[in-house]
């Protein structure tokens, strides 16, 4: 039985860096204490000829010492986790996107191409990989224990979270959040292939006869007449190319940033937040969208939104 998960990802390694140091960290300071705990009972017992004559009242270098050493480590400790925390959730801009929809007691996972899956995520070896994850019903909680990965999964919201496997094999991914009689359930495995075996596996799934680009969110795109709209020229609302991530100028004055959440809410609630300059005619398309087709949606508007992905033509 091992003590620890496998490695199995880039930051898995800085992340055991970390919680080795606080291991130890916490055992020299547990030695530290229990000793001087032991040396003091041992020293000043009953019968001892220790000098108590004398007590100091106070002695502030040794109070500044044992408050400035533990505040220092500590601060260290929390920038190194911050770093970390902040590197986890900014995936670079090649990462190949995967959906992921949480709803009891599953994990429905899909690729750019629209291949889905049930409890199970192929992904490439040595490819950033990230993650648009939500729940269609609980909170959920995405926890890959050999990635040293774990993040919630929320409904009606997305969080997001990506890695770059370092070996071929097959990992378990848990749901490590409570979710109803079905939880302890709720597990799948990520297959970790090398990437012309992973191309090979992508194209297994695609329709026979259907062209090679299968975008599903692009279809919707098109599908729901987004285009006829959301055109660079002549739109009657904002061009979306090249807006993922930038700030937004809404017809209050406030700003916002065109992130996930921002997207989902202009999908299912247009009117919530207006871009300035354009009126206020988008129709709603809650209830008219499931949860994975909202994520195709958003998905494939973020990579179109960053200019990754050219617009279709109305």
């Amino acid at each position: 039985m091992r003590f620890v998960p496998p490695l199995a990802s880039v930051i898995g390694s800085q992340v055991d860096g970390l919680f080795w140091f606080l291991c130890g960290l916490s055992a020299f300071f547990a030695a530290l204490i229990a000793g001087t705990i032991l040396f003091f009972c041992i020293r000043y017992r009953e019968g001892a000829d220790a000098d108590r004559s004398h007590p100091p009242p106070r002695n502030l270098p040794l109070e500044l010492t044992w408050i400035a050493i533990p505040f220092a480590i500590m601060l260290g400790v929390y920038w190194r986790g911050a770093q970390l925390f902040l590197r986890e959730r900014k995936p670079p801009p090649d990462a190949q996107q995967v959906l992921v929809v949480a709803k009891q007691w599953m994990w429905k996972t899909q690729q750019s191409n629209g291949r889905a899956e049930i409890n199970e995520l192929h992904v490439p070896l040595g490819r950033p990989t990230k993650l648009l994850m939500t729940s269609q019903d609980v909170i959920h909680s995405f926890f890959v224990p050999a990635f040293r990965l774990k993040q919630d999964v929320l409904p009606d919201r997305y969080t997001t979270l990506w890695f770059t496997p370092t070996r071929v094999g097959e990992f378990r991914f848990f749901c490590s959040q409570y979710c109803g009689m079905g939880h302890a359930s709720m597990i799948g495995r990520v297959v970790v292939m090398r990437p012309k075996d992973f191309e090979k596996w992508l194209a297994s799934g695609r329709t026979p006869g259907a062209p090679q680009e299968q975008d599903p969110g692009r279809i919707l795109f098109r599908r729901k007449g987004c285009v006829a709209c959301h055109r660079k020229v002549d739109g009657q609302g904002p061009p979306l190319e090249g807006i993922f991530g930038k700030t937004v100028l809404l017809s209050d004055g406030r700003t916002i940033v065109a992130d996930e959440d921002y997207l989902l809410e202009s999908i299912l609630y247009p009117a919530a937040k207006i871009v300035a300059g354009y009126p206020n005619i988008m129709p709603s398309y809650k209830g008219q969208l499931t949860p994975e087709e909202e994520s195709q949606l958003v998905s494939y508007l973020e990579r179109y939104g960053t200019g990754r992905q050219k617009e279709p033509r109305p």
